[in-house]
């Protein structure tokens, strides 16, 4: 049997005037969906720094250099912001940033593919070389994927790699969403485009940035000073517009809040803390945070995560681990979507847990049967090869 032809998509255009650029996107806004993918640098800074801009629609394809001088990239954000116009993404969480960063707000009509193949059973973020390979047996040009995108001029085989990845999700997005409206699993990929459509998902609260490092303490007040130089570093980074880990490291962080320095001599012998940054201006602000903290009221201390707590029994998780297996295996629905290893540990342990798990399409699927195996209201039997409910008799 003969593949199915691909459409033909014209050359892409490179985009580098204000002008232009608006009559295009007066064009594309006249579409159902616009396919969109950046290319950006982020080594060097906090923020990632946006070079170009994919934008596939169904005539035309357009790389949009978003460092071209003079360029005015607010036809790009009126485009994001029209609820009219799907904007296809795959793997959209780091473009998602970039665009809240660039325009202090999210795109609205949002659809990820990767979230989307989970939800239809490709597995657990699966990688678009693959999605494109399953869905269209098309093949991915991989040589590109580490260029420099921040040196001009992009060359003629950037612009082509650029271009091909949005013309691909087009043909990715169309196989996908008529597969999901077939088996009425749109509403299920809907609820999952909430959590990207959250600006917080992007603003991590700096007052809890702390617990990321997993301190291994109780001491209420070394949490205290840990949080106080978390909170600046997060601050001074995104001020100064560099990476948190180059500003100060995490294993710094941690001796910091252990020995609370009290000047520069006892700051700079901290390991991983230069003499000539415990002088500067950072030095003096994270001295001054210390401070702060230092003194701060007891009752207003954080507390460390309790580990002492009741732990799961081992054969119970192995049990709800068979049923979420089991449960993806029926629905062919990837199991992390269903629900976390750490949402299996609170199930065995809590009642009623508050996690994704026992809420929306999850509950449907997986969650309700879970509470109910663990009420010993359902068992799991063998039926075959596959693994099945068996309801208790009343």
């Amino acid at each position: 049997m003969s593949r199915p032809q691909r459409h033909i998509y014209p050359e892409p255009v490179l985009v580098t005037e204000s002008d232009v650029l608006a009559a295009i996107i007066d064009r594309l806004r006249q579409e159902s969906f616009v396919t969109i993918d950046t290319e950006f640098v982020r080594e060097r800074t906090y923020w990632p720094e946006l070079c170009v801009v994919q934008l596939g629609g169904a005539a035309e394809v357009i790389v949009l250099d978003a460092q071209a001088p003079g360029l005015d990239l607010g036809p790009l954000g009126a485009l994001l912001d029209d609820p009219a116009v799907v904007k296809v993404f795959h793997a959209a969480r780091q473009d998602l940033e970039i665009f809240l960063h660039q325009f202090g707000h999210l795109p609205q009509a949002l659809f990820d593919t990767q979230v989307a193949a989970m939800v239809a059973g490709f597995g657990d973020q699966v990688g678009y070389d693959s999605l494109v390979s399953s869905l269209t047996g098309g093949e991915i040009d991989k040589a590109h994927r580490f260029s420099d995108w921040s040196a001009r001029p992009l060359s003629a085989a950037q612009i082509a790699y650029a271009a091909a990845d949005v013309t691909w999700l087009r043909d990715v997005y169309v196989k996908l969403r008529a597969r999901l409206e077939r088996e009425g699993r749109l509403d299920w990929v809907a609820q999952e485009m909430a959590y990207l459509s959250d600006p917080q998902t992007f603003r991590p609260d700096p007052q809890t940035l702390w617990e990321r490092l997993r301190p291994r303490t109780g001491n209420r007040r070394m949490l205290g000073i840990l949080r106080a130089c978390t909170a600046w570093r997060e601050a001074e980074a995104q001020r100064v517009d560099v990476p948190r880990q180059r500003l100060v490291k995490d294993e710094s962080l941690l001796e910091i809040a252990a020995t609370a320095p009290r000047d520069v001599a006892a700051l700079a012998r901290i390991r991983g803390v230069s003499r000539g940054f415990a002088e500067g201006r950072g030095g003096a602000g994270l001295i001054a945070a210390i401070e702060v903290a230092r003194h701060e009221p007891e009752d207003a201390l954080p507390v460390a995560a309790r580990r002492d707590g009741p732990r799961p029994s081992p054969a119970l998780v192995s049990l709800l681990k068979v049923l979420l297996a089991a449960k993806a295996e029926q629905h062919d629905v990837a199991p992390k979507l269903l629900a976390s290893s750490e949402e299996i540990d609170r199930l065995a342990v809590e009642e009623a847990p508050d996690i994704a798990a026992l809420s929306g399409w999850r509950r449907e699927v997986f969650g309700a049967d879970a509470l109910a195996l663990k009420a010993g209201k359902v068992s799991l039997g063998v039926d075959g090869r596959r693994i099945k409910l068996l309801r208790a008799s009343t």
